[in-house]
C-alpha cells in the first residue's frame, strides 16, 4: 500500500514531474494525479499501482511501509509519527 502524501513525496526525491512519472509508468497523466489528490491510502486498479511503483523502484526509489525496515542503502526521508507536546 502507499499513500498519497508517499507518492508525492517519492516522486519529489526522483526529481519527477507527474507527466514524467506518468510515462515512466505507462500510465495517463489524470491516473497520477488522480492517485495523488486522493485521500490516505492510494486506491485504484492493482495492476496500476504496481505500474506506479515499479517506475518508482527503476528511479531508485525505495518505499517503505509502516515498522518496516529499509532494504537499501543511500539517503533518503522516512516520515514517523509526529511528537505531540
Amino acid at each position: 500500500m502507499i499513500t498519497a502524501n508517499q507518492l508525492r513525496a517519492a516522486r519529489a526525491l526522483a526529481g519527477l514531474d507527474q507527466k514524467e512519472l506518468a510515462l515512466m509508468a505507462g500510465v495517463s497523466l489524470p491516473t497520477i494525479q488522480r492517485m495523488e489528490s486522493s485521500e490516505g491510502i492510494v486506491r485504484g486498479v492493482i495492476d496500476t499501482l504496481n505500474k506506479v511503483i515499479d517506475a518508482l523502484d527503476r528511479a531508485g526509489i525505495e518505499l517503505i511501509s509502516d515498522h518496516a525496515a529499509s532494504q537499501g542503502s543511500g539517503r533518503g526521508v522516512r516520515l514517523r509519527e509526529a511528537k505531540r507536546p
